[in-house]
């Protein structure tokens, strides 16, 4: 006789993992300057350091998406657990430029676990309007996870408490989800395996490929700023991480509001018109200081909150034969660019101070010249999607039109 399955429980044992995704985010983000500090790190290194969590996180999360049916949620957040808690201790522990390397790519693989495994096991548990309230419910809690994880890495810094307390709080929501699965029942895979050759034929669709595309620049240009929040806006007049708690503070809201946004505009309007705001947030961040920054974060925050869901939505009401593994893949693929630019970013940073240090300005003021120069490199990202949702939305308008 099988176990009952404790839909339940393990909905809110997947929130918890998530929550571990998001503070693993925050919380990193708020310790970079001091890791750079001790460990001697240049802004290139801590860059690459970052890009070990976007690089694992689509790795495990499309190897995931390929093989739930076969293996089923539970051995895959099995490797989450261990992923995550070797990955944390390593980090607390790390001594160097390359155990860091190794200890971030291991939380990285983690959290694209969880995704890989959470998603579809929600969608089996789940059915009708109970499927979409906890969905909207569970994607909550990464703006949510990253809110909470930045002010609590605020209050730590700000009472002189070293990096690795602050790390330490990341194996809290960790071990919390590991005793909630543990012993539990998971539900059975709807979705048949042999459907994922026909889902990659689907994926060849140029406008999944183009879609792909507008994917690598919408991930960089949410993730980008934020990651990096500590050292470049370090100087300006206002805090980094009261700057990102309001920022995902204001995606976790908008995200669960965006309904009748949606169907007032549609999907590709609420990109085109995220777009737009997320140039003018930039722009403003790049060229304000002081309290005026948290003006400009609310510009930004419009910006990038309806990125992420929408371009999976898009996909998933305009390319349904694409199925699960489609929407693993294109996360994925946000994830992957975001893991290439990270490196980049910490190369701008300096090459910024440099020609900030060149222009006869130094410390505070150079530092604040070349997060501000940092910025206004990014603004490329939005503004080539201006281009491309505009198109895009001609492109389907035309299309509906043809039907």
């Amino acid at each position: 006789m099988s176990k009952t399955i404790n839909a339940n429980r393990l909905f809110l044992a997947s929130c918890f993992a998530l929550i571990t995704t998001a503070f693993s985010f925050s919380i990193r983000a708020g310790i970079l300057t001091q890791l750079g500090t001790e460990l001697q790190l240049d802004p290139v290194q801590l860059g690459t350091i970052n890009s070990m969590w976007f690089l694992g996180f689509p790795i495990s999360m499309i190897l995931g998406g390929i093989f739930y049916s076969q293996i089923g949620p539970k051995l895959i957040m099995q490797v989450a657990f261990i992923a995550h808690a070797v990955g944390i201790l390593l980090t607390i522990y790390a001594v160097d430029y390359n155990t860091l390397l190794i200890s971030t790519l291991l939380i990285g693989l983690g959290n694209g676990c969880t995704e890989a495994a959470c998603n579809p096991m929600i969608a089996d548990s789940y059915s009708g309007n109970e499927f979409n309230t906890k969905m909207n419910r569970f994607h909550m809690w990464f703006p949510g996870g990253i809110v909470l994880g930045a002010l609590i890495s605020k209050f730590m810094t700000d009472s002189n408490m070293h990096w690795q307390a602050q790390i330490w709080v990341i194996i809290i929501p960790t071990v919390i989800y590991a005793i909630l699965f543990f012993g539990q029942s998971f539900p059975k895979p709807r979705i048949a395996a042999s459907s994922a050759l026909d889902n990659f034929k689907a994926m060849l669709n140029p406008l999944y490929l183009f879609m792909a595309a507008c994917m690598a620049l919408t991930a960089i240009s949410e993730f980008g700023p934020q990651q990096w929040v500590g050292p470049i806006l370090s100087k300006a007049g206002a805090s980094p991480m009261l700057i990102l708690a309001l920022v995902t503070g204001l995606m976790a809201v908008g995200r669960y509001f965006a309904g009748p946004i949606i169907k007032k505009i549609n999907t590709v309007g609420v990109l085109l018109v995220s777009a737009v705001f997320g140039v003018v947030g930039l722009y403003m961040m790049s060229t304000l200081d002081g309290s005026m920054l948290y003006v400009a974060a609310v510009f930004y925050a419009l910006g990038i909150c309806y990125f992420w869901p929408n371009m999976l939505g898009f996909i998933s009401e305009n390319l349904p034969n694409t199925g699960a593994l489609g929407l693993s893949i294109l996360g994925g693929i946000g994830m992957f660019s975001s893991s290439i630019f990270q490196p980049i970013i910490g190369g701008w940073i300096q090459g910024n101070k440099v020609v900030a240090e060149a222009a006869g300005l130094s410390g505070d003021a150079a530092d604040l010249a070349a997060g501000q120069a940092t910025l206004s490199n990014m603004l490329i990202f939005p503004a080539i999607l201006i281009a491309a949702f505009l198109g895009l939305y001609f492109f389907m308008k035309k299309t509906k039109t043809a039907q």
